[in-house]
């Protein structure tokens, strides 16, 4: 029997319009497209953005970047023009790699890498050649034999090598690539015939890749390692100083003008001292880069970038005070508004003449000059003498009282009296009594009246700290005494930082200190001594 179908249900099954396909399939990819389209715009609008902020904070990243690429493209013609791709072969392939491994942000990292492996390389090629030559005077079983045994102890050699300090921090990419070239040219050479072309055209195609991007780092908008290194260190001192100038004013200030800021920008403060935080490993790779490139200056001596990193690290010694002054802010026992007012004054004028001095000091590398004779001035004594005098004035607040004095004693010798008969006779206060007391009866019979003793002794002595707690009249002065102590160690630290800093000056012959004349040649009379040994001749800018 033949199933009736409405005539509308049948127009819907069959589907409407000329093409017969259903509206609703229709409306789905319509929405689909569109939902597509606007994830597209969404993207490619985040991505541009993305690259116009990371253009804006450093233009030398799209100078590298179209480096990059005229680099690549100039490898890519050994494949593309025929009568080179005649001479490399498949060979070309290496200079392509050499160009994508090698090539670097800044001049020394790409120098290291550079001649690196143009070292590795030739060795590694004369090394197999002369064991090649050594295998083919013998028999083939033989000749397996001492490729083998010759891979085994040079790779075994090459590799213990690599666990030297100096070999690992100047020339550990060089012994990987010698591992590299050696094996597959020894390897290879039992099955091939002219060994000696297969080094030829890959030291060839390797050389041609490096030279590209020596031109390119050393020629072409040349970013230095050591101007980085120079310029962040500046960098830091103007953080440090900064920081500190924003952690006091923030802890003096009324809480509504806290309140009234951006939450959502990041904190000055920390941003201030975080990249002295973290500046260990890139101060380190810095130096080491800097000390791979060529200087071009009338001086003939090695530049001190290992100064640079002895004064980051002193930095980072300085930087860890701040960072406690900051926690400061952040504690749970807070010292009142109106006790703060009291050394709000010499506090605000002891952090300006330490903000004053780190710039100075920054301002001092920055233009490589030696430092003020009275680069610690004697206002910064007068403000230390003001924070002394103020605190002495108040010694209610750090001293206490008698009448407190009196008080806590007596607490005190009823804590211990109470302690005392609780030993005595094995009564329990009830001021220490919590909801395990059932466990602890429990344990009591189970492992004896010593051990008892022990855990109720243990749970009495955090009640009688809080008790001598509470019984100090000046609790709420102690954040504020920690805070002033801290300010003064980092004026104390402060000496080390411009002990250093003159140094640097010394080893890298700054220019003469004049407030006059920003101008004065370089003066020095002999050369610096207290350089690395393990540096290599360097830039000096």
């Amino acid at each position: 029997m033949a199933t009736k179908v409405h005539v509308g249900m049948e127009t819907e099954v069959n589907g409407n319009g000329r093409n017969g396909v259903p509206e609703m399939v229709k409306n789905n990819w319509k929405k689909r497209l569109l939902d597509f389209s606007g994830k597209m715009k969404r993207f490619t609008g985040c991505l541009w953005r993305t690259i116009w902020k990371a253009g804006r904070e450093d233009p030398r990243r799209i100078i590298h970047a179209f480096k990059v690429g005229l680099c690549l493209t100039l490898v890519s013609l050994l494949y593309l023009i025929e009568p080179l791709f005649k001479s490399f072969g498949t060979s070309a392939i290496w200079a392509v790699m050499t160009v994508v491994v090698v090539l670097e942000f800044t001049a020394g990292a790409t120098l290291c890498k550079g001649l690196n492996r143009g070292l590795g390389t030739v060795l590694a090629g004369s090394l197999a050649f002369l064991i090649n030559y050594i295998a083919t005077r013998s028999e083939s079983v033989v000749r397996a034999v001492f490729i083998g045994a010759a891979v085994f102890l040079i790779g075994t050699a090459a590799t213990c090598m690599r666990f030297f300090p100096y070999i690992k921090k100047n020339y550990d990419y060089g012994v990987v690539i010698f591992l590299l070239t050696f094996n597959l040219i020894t390897v290879s050479s039992y099955r091939v015939e002219n060994v000696l072309k297969i080094v030829h055209d890959r030291f060839y195609a390797i050389s041609i890749g490096c030279a590209i991007c020596l031109f390119m780092s050393l020629l072409v908008f040349p970013i230095w390692s050591g101007e980085d290194l120079h310029n962040s260190t500046v960098g830091k001192l103007e953080g440090l100083a900064k920081s500190i100038e924003a952690c006091v004013n923030e802890y003096f200030n009324d809480p509504e003008i806290k309140e009234n800021q951006d939450k959502s920008s990041e904190d000055p403060i920390y941003k201030g001292y975080k990249a002295v935080l973290d500046s260990k490993s890139i101060d380190e790779t810095l130096a080491l880069y800097a000390s791979w490139e060529p200087r071009h200056s009338r001086h003939c001596y090695r530049f001190p970038w290992q100064q640079y990193v002895k004064v980051g690290a002193v930095l980072r010694q300085f930087g860890y005070t701040v960072v406690a002054l900051h926690g400061c802010l952040q504690t749970e026992i807070q010292t009142p508004r109106s006790v703060r007012a009291r050394f709000k004054d010499p506090c605000i004028r002891l952090a300006g003449e330490v903000t004053k001095a780190l710039m100075e000091l920054a301002n001092n590398i920055r233009r490589r000059r030696h430092c003020s004779p009275e680069i610690l001035s004697d206002h910064l004594h007068e403000a230390l003498q003001d924070l002394d005098t103020a605190i002495k004035s108040q010694p209610r607040l750090f001293l206490g009282s008698k009448k407190n004095q009196t008080t806590s004693n007596m607490l005190a010798l009823a804590a211990a009296h109470a302690a005392r008969y609780k030993q005595d006779h094995g009564v329990s206060l009830a001021s220490v009594k919590t909801d395990s007391s059932a466990f602890l009866e429990w344990k009591r019979k189970r492992l004896g009246r010593e051990e008892a003793k022990e855990n109720e002794r243990k749970a009495l002595r955090p009640q009688l700290s809080k008790i001598a707690i509470t019984s100090l009249e000046f609790s709420e002065a102690l954040p504020f005494a920690a805070f002033a102590s801290l300010l003064v160690e980092i004026v104390a630290r402060l000496d080390h930082v411009i002990e250093e800093v003159e140094e640097l000056g010394r080893i890298a012959c700054y220019k003469e200190f004049n407030p006059d004349d920003d101008d004065i040649s370089v003066t020095c009379k002999r050369p610096p001594v207290d350089v690395t040994k393990n540096q290599l001749p360097s830039h000096a800018f």
